[in-house]
């Protein structure tokens, strides 16, 4: 293992120690679950890192640091925002060791491009129902209206759009690195691979103010006012990044990275040189 690498994975085991203690210290948290499991779950990283890191377990790490992308965006209900550091870290990890999957079959690729073309369809479906209930909360008079949007928003991020969005960057993942097309060789899978880590920023940000809102509308007398604004801002900045993702998938544009290997040129066969004819003899005339 390079020592770039084995440097960032002892960095990695200390920053993990960093988040379940500061996870530890924190008292007030809407999902004290989360919150448990994501502490357990940074002291058992850190333990596993470390001894992987002496064995030089190339291939574990990478898988390893692939499935703890999605999983620390569960971590970020927990607490606060060193999950979205630590999906990074993970990320950048991942990529620096250089990641060879082997090639997936054509019947495996199918089923997965059929689950991520499908979850992210309604992922995207999702951003917009969301969006529509980010407007009417604002907007409406009535307090039943009101209320009962963020409530449906507060049911929809915990029990639909979280695990959407870990399935579509999982499977995602699978179909990238399991095809030609790579994780960084193109840069509308790059791009992609960058949208798919924004958006969990995004939505930590929007799942607070979800929850503000839910609790601030249980009196009737009270207004959504400026974060009900910001909210609706915010799902229609998470709709056009997926929408984004959608045209990048579509149009593939921009062509290759800077860290695309080259393919290699096919030699041209030489051309073989044409046999000369035989030159006829000249007969002899007939006397």
């Amino acid at each position: 293992m390079p020592r770039t690498t084995k440097g960032l994975q002892l960095a990695f085991a200390v920053f993990s120690l960093v988040a379940a203690a500061l996870l530890w210290m924190r008292s007030e948290t809407s999902y004290p679950l989360i919150k448990t499991s994501a502490a357990y779950g940074y002291v058992l990283a850190a333990a596993f890192t470390l001894a992987a890191a002496k064995v030089e377990v190339r291939r574990t790490l990478i898988i390893f640091h692939v499935l703890f992308v999605p999983a620390q965006f569960v971590f970020c209900f927990g607490g606060g925002p060193e999950q979205l550091l630590g999906m990074l870290f993970s990320t950048v990890i991942a990529v620096r060791m250089r990641p060879r999957f082997p090639r997936l079959g054509r019947r495996a690729r199918r089923v997965w491009l059929t689950l991520h073309v499908g979850i992210s369809v309604g992922w995207l479906g999702l951003s917009l129902a969301m969006t529509t209930l980010a407007i009417a909360g604002a907007t409406a008079s009535d307090h039943a209206v009101r209320h009962g949007a963020y409530e449906l928003m507060h049911i929809f991020d915990l029990t639909i759009v979280i695990p959407s969005m870990a399935l579509a960057i999982i499977t995602g993942l699978v179909v990238s690195l399991g095809t030609p097309w790579g994780l960084i060789k193109h840069w509308w899978v790059l791009l992609k691979l960058v949208i798919a880590l924004l958006i969990p920023v995004i939505a930590t940000i929007q799942s607070t103010w979800i929850e503000e809102l839910q609790t601030r509308t249980t009196d009737p007398t009270a207004d959504p006012g400026g974060t009900g604004l910001t909210l609706v801002l915010c799902m229609l900045l998470y709709a056009t990044l997926l929408w984004t993702a959608v045209i990048l998938s579509i149009f593939k544009p921009a062509g290759k990275t800077p860290w695309a290997k080259p393919t290699p040129k096919p030699t041209p066969k030489p051309t073989p040189k044409p046999t000369p004819k035989p030159t006829p003899k000249p007969t002899p005339p007939v006397q």
